[in-house]
């Protein structure tokens, strides 16, 4: 096969390793959207992503590079990329089953670690390939555009300069423009598309492929026709809206008696509206005990969501002033339009703790429920962050705390949490919520202050918010405080957050075994 005439203009030689290296940071940032609605965009999963895509890339460096020289054809080269940008061009069609295929099999196959193990294996099916033959680009290149070795250093250089701004760019242009603006399914397809471009392009300018690149073109189109769809979880019949922020895939579904919200596809509600109103049957009803507590009714919110707590709030104590601090705009838009958002309830698109390190006021009522899908985010967990809270709160202020997961045993993820807090505050209750996984924890700076709940309980008119005031008065517990803290320094809340939902998971997992014997994946997945 004759050489392209593009060989001889080492300028397509560098557009190549331009876009390659653009390529590469794309699916690497598209990997973390695809698997975050299944298992999470923690520390944990990132660091599966990014192993899992530089074991790829090395082995391709290797293998690349003899290919490159006991073979010198140009075309197996540009071949590979065509193969690369179907294979990339396919996730969004196949990447979300794969997922669930390898998240079904596990269930029936392993008792531990099941999500760690299940993003792995995932990320391996899914970006093993396409990334190990775009490892093979840049020892490819230096073999062609090496005319000599006098100038071998410079053609080098120009190579990986173009590598590393083409990964650059490959890193912004997903993040702030592409996956907010069409998506991560788009978003694989663009640079799938720019991929495949640069492969005809080479075989157009030699004349040669052509059935090869028209049969790539076409499967392209295909897998943009039928991948081109955001959702997730593509198995639900009632969502209302199903799409992605920045910071977030965001899901709102519709049940006979609520309104969900969730970040996650596969498990847990970030916030909730009963249809009719009243108390929701999870930890937002028992963290009502904070402002039943407060002398007066200024709330904050760090972690506002869709406005459950503060909904609640309104309802119960109208003349509360609530503030509600929420990262992701889109969060709030949906709070708005699905979740009847009370318009005098300000929200602010910040974090929670920037939040309080700018903001001069004190609350009588700080609800911390920032979350980072199963963790809280790592800042907001620390003996500093929980000394800035204080540092907000009136003198008879409560901070009430959202601790997500039951954990139990020594060194989980609440141990270190309570720890840390009873760090800064004298007075704990803690407190299991009836019925989901959620323990709530209340703080104080006297005890004085948790011990007037069951007074206050007593009085209330509505019957069955008293009961549940009353319940809690009757059966939280002050916690045991021990040596292990959260610190900016040192804040392993991913991993702590880990080990408490594979617990969780653990507990579950015989009976998703059962329904997947008796009802196969469906089963499995209609059970979440």
């Amino acid at each position: 096969m004759r050489p392209s005439p593009l060989l001889y203009n080492k300028n397509f030689l560098y557009a190549t390793e331009f876009f390659s290296g653009m390529s590469i940071m794309a699916v690497e940032l598209g990997a973390a959207r695809l698997l975050a609605p299944y298992f999470s965009s923690s520390q944990i999963v990132w660091t599966i992503i990014i192993g899992t895509i530089m074991i790829a890339l090395a082995l391709g460096n290797v293998w690349g590079g003899r290919r490159a020289d006991s073979d010198k054809d140009p075309a197996k080269l540009y071949r590979r990329l065509i193969f690369a940008a179907l294979w990339t061009g396919a996730i969004p069609l196949l990447g979300k089953y794969l997922i669930l295929g390898v998240a079904g099999a596990l269930i029936v196959t392993i008792d531990t670690n099941l999500l760690i193990w299940a993003a792995f294996l995932s990320c391996m099916a899914i970006f093993v390939v396409p990334l190990f033959l775009l490892g093979t680009v840049t020892p490819s290149l230096v073999k062609y555009a090496t005319d000599n070795l006098e100038h071998n250093g410079r053609i080098v250089g120009n190579l990986n300069a173009f590598n590393t701004i083409g990964s650059i760019i490959g890193t912004f242009l997903p993040t702030f423009v592409t996956i907010p603006a069409v998506g991560t399914a788009i978003t694989f397809l663009i640079f799938s598309g720019v991929l495949l471009l640069i492969g005809v392009i080479y075989f157009v300018s030699i004349g040669a492929k052509k059935i090869f690149c028209a049969g790539a073109v076409a499967i392209f189109i295909l897998c943009g026709v039928l991948g081109n769809s955001n959702s997730f979880a593509f198995w639900e019949k009632n969502l209302l809206y199903e799409g992605e922020s920045i910071y977030n895939y965001l899901q709102v579904k519709d049940t006979p008696d609520k309104i969900i919200f969730s970040t996650n596809v596969l498990f847990g509600v970030q916030s909730l509206k009963v249809k009719g109103g009243g108390l929701t049957g999870m930890y937002y009803d028992y963290a009502l005990a904070a402002p039943l507590l407060a002398e007066n009714k200024k709330i904050l919110i760090l972690g506002m969501g869709t406005g459950t707590f503060a909904e609640q709030c309104k309802k119960y104590f109208p003349a509360a002033q609530i503030t509600g601090v929420e990262i992701d705009k889109k969060i709030t838009a949906l709070a708005k339009k699905y979740f009847s958002l009370p318009e005098d309830v300000q929200v602010v698109t910040y974090d929670g703790r920037a939040f309080l390190q700018a903001d001069k006021n004190i609350y009588d009522v700080i609800l911390v429920d920032a979350f980072q899908d199963i963790s809280p985010p790592f800042q907001m967990s620390s003996t500093e962050f929980f000394s800035l809270v204080k540092n907000h709160l009136a003198p008879a202020g409560v901070m009430v705390v959202n601790m997500n997961m039951r954990a139990s045993g020594a060194g989980n993820i609440n141990e270190y949490l309570i720890n840390t807090i009873g760090k800064n505050f004298s007075a704990l209750k803690i407190i299991d919520a009836h019925g989901v996984t959620n323990r709530v924890l209340f703080a104080a700076a006297d005890e004085k202050i948790l011990n007037e709940l069951h007074a206050r309980a007593e009085a209330l008119d509505d019957e069955k918010l008293s009961r549940l005031m009353i319940h809690i008065a009757e059966t939280w517990t002050t916690p045991a405080l021990g040596e292990n803290i959260l610190t900016d320094d040192r804040a392993p809340v991913e991993m702590l957050s880990m080990r408490a939902l594979d617990k969780i998971i653990q507990i579950n997992l015989e009976r998703y075994k059962e329904i997947y014997r008796r009802d196969g994946l469906d089963g499995v997945l209609n059970s979440f």
